[in-house]
């Protein structure tokens, strides 16, 4: 538990530098597009609360959840409790909701991190609703700054934090397709090289336009929307049909002589 703490606490600081400024400030408007078009009534942010990935959703039960006091104690001062609940979890592999409660779960860049990733979603799946969603954000290892990672382990010079296994957009989609996900959509972005200065970082951001048009699956993240499918169970129509006017045997009007 200390090791998955100290990785959180360890990526919001990451969040704080340049680069990581740059990549909450992209997460934090695509998410704020997403949630605000899913309807529903409890929504639920699952760790890293330098990301306030609930603040444009329009449901009346919103919850972060944490897995420090200190943490909670920061996020209190920030984000007011009657719009944004801090629920205190010891861990993450056991989620304190019962089953099928839950409209909305968000996970940013969370499972990369986690000792257990897949028994967080599968934890994630049991207390969505069916048609609930899931709003996955990560690391792309496939990638200028996922290169940049890869020979900082060699040179132990490392541009996003160490502890990270960053999982494939692929592989996450496998993961969630095992669990009855769909995914409906998956956004990539930040695709400028990773510099460690605002200055240049804001200087290459004209690559944003041209990544997301010619090489989009190049991106530094990535955001994947995926809906809770239940199989065997459909939408249907009410259960009454309208009556059909009894009227026996009549000759058409057409028919008819006139006497």
């Amino acid at each position: 538990m200390n090791d998955l703490n100290h990785h959180i606490i360890d990526l919001g600081s990451w969040f704080a530098q340049p680069a990581g400024s740059y990549v909450r400030a992209w997460e934090q408007d695509r998410l704020d597009q997403l949630t605000a078009d899913i309807f529903g009534f409890n929504a639920l942010q699952i760790g890293q609360p330098k990301i306030n990935a609930l603040r444009a959703s329009r449901m009346p039960g919103k919850w972060l959840t944490s897995t420090a006091f200190p943490v909670a104690e920061k996020v209190i001062k920030t984000v007011p409790p009657e719009h944004m609940p801090v629920a205190m979890l010891l861990d993450f592999a056991e989620l304190p909701f019962a089953s099928e409660s839950v409209d909305l779960v968000i996970l940013p860049h969370v499972l990369e991190f986690a000792a257990e990733p897949h028994q967080i979603l599968r934890e994630v799946e049991r207390i969505l609703i069916p048609e609930g969603r899931v709003i996955i954000c990560g690391f792309n290892r496939t990638s200028l700054w996922g290169a940049r990672q890869m020979a900082g382990r060699v040179t132990g010079h490392h541009f996003l934090p160490e502890e990270g296994e960053f999982i494939s957009a692929t592989r996450m989609k496998d993961w969630l397709k095992l669990l009855n996900m769909e995914v409906k959509h998956t956004d990539f972005g930040c695709f400028v090289p990773p510099y460690r200065t605002d200055k240049w970082l804001q200087r290459f951001r004209f690559m944003e336009e041209f990544g997301e048009r010619w090489w989009p699956y190049f991106g530094s993240v990535y955001m994947i929307q995926a809906i809770k499918r239940v199989k065997g169970m459909h939408l249907v129509g009410p259960a009454w049909k309208p009556k059909r006017l009894a009227i026996g045997h009549a000759v058409p009007v057409a028919n008819k002589i006139n006497k």
